[in-house]
């Protein structure tokens, strides 16, 4: 199948240009001469980097997959001090997604061992500041934002339907509407970054990122399949229309954000909006030709010799790419093999 063949060539160039057997987890960028490039650890780069094998497993079943997870599971634990916890409670819960995922896919026990530690020290991050909220960073604790708030109620309604406890149904919630009440517009959908950066209680409603829009549209969709209730996926429809409403080129294409972190965001986005292409007909309707039209820009256009894929959908990398954008295209592609296998392709093209 066509896309299912390009995720292939995606992640064999992620593995072939980016994977460091030597540190057991990926560089993060290329070319990396004897590793050199990794000064920083990018703790949820990683977190990332483990969702697309846990998508490469999923579609293909192939072995090197699993194998790889497991070495990965491992080098993070290393390079982290030998614990799993950080101090930022957004990374945390990237990481915690990813390696419930990884253990739905496996059944590897290590790696819900992983993800109920790293929930445990997420729930401490909840505090009265701002109403309520989770706070961005263990030093910061009255500085809220969408990053550590939204994923937790995606994380906790995941949870939630694995594990059948009632009281992370109960924290889905509690996050999810304290995020819409806090930074989502009411007149839109759209959805702010965060509140109180500065101390002055005011709203980041300037910074405009593809992944705040991403991750809203995720904690509706996923509390709409653990509760049935309707409203939420109109809530996550209305931002998904914002988002391209506020973000997007004339032509569908997603803006370029940046290398570093920001190559991340465009990823994000696709990926939930995978997630509410599958919750209804309505939902395939609007997302899948967004999202078709932004994975042929990519192939066509934006692909390097190499499959490598930079900040800009539209053109071409030079070197150096960073991993963040890689991943970006990577989550792309393996999107659309999923909705290609599902039988969309006939959502494609239709307005």
């Amino acid at each position: 199948m066509l896309w299912s063949e390009r995720a292939d060539a995606a992640q064999e160039a992620l593995r072939r240009h980016y994977w460091n057997p030597g540190i057991a987890m990926f560089n993060i960028e290329t070319p990396c001469p004897n590793g050199d490039c990794n000064t920083i650890f990018h703790y949820w780069w990683m977190a990332h980097a483990a969702d697309v094998l846990v998508d490469g497993l999923l579609r293909t079943g192939e072995a090197v997959y699993g194998e790889t997870l497991a070495e990965l599971h491992d080098g993070i634990r290393r390079r982290n001090g030998g614990v799993y916890p950080n101090e930022l409670y957004d990374d945390m819960e990237w990481m915690a997604l990813a390696w419930l995922r990884a253990y739905e896919a496996t059944g590897e026990e290590k790696y819900k061992e992983t993800v109920h530690i790293l929930w445990e020290d997420i729930q401490s991050g909840w505090n009265d500041h701002m109403g309520g909220g989770i706070a961005w960073h263990k030093s910061q604790l009255a500085y809220k934002n969408t990053p550590a708030n939204a994923p937790a109620a995606i994380l906790a309604a995941r949870l939630y339907r694995c594990f059948g406890s009632a009281e992370d149904l109960e924290w889905a919630r509690k996050i999810y509407d304290w995020q819409q009440r806090s930074l989502v517009d009411p007149a839109t959908g759209f959805v702010w970054d965060g509140m109180n950066r500065t101390g002055d209680g005011s709203i980041d409603k300037d910074w405009k990122f593809t992944y705040c829009q991403g991750v809203f549209i995720g904690a509706g969709v996923e509390l709409w399949r653990v509760s049935g209730e309707l409203g939420f996926l109109v809530d996550a429809l209305r931002t998904a229309e914002a988002a391209k409403a506020e973000l997007a080129a004339d032509d569908g294409v997603l803006p370029d954000e940046g290398s570093g972190d920001g190559g991340l965001f465009k990823g994000i986005l696709v990926r939930y909006l995978a997630e509410l292409s599958l919750a209804s007909e309505e939902a395939a309707r609007f997302a899948v030709p967004m999202l078709a039209v932004n994975a042929g820009v990519l192939w066509d256009a934006g692909r390097s010799a190499a499959c490598l894929f930079g900040t800009d959908w539209s053109q071409a990398p030079a070197d150096p790419v960073s991993l963040s954008t890689q991943l970006s295209g990577v989550k792309l592609l393996e999107r659309m093999a999923v909705l290609e296998k599902l039988g969309f392709a006939d959502h494609e093209n239709k307005p």
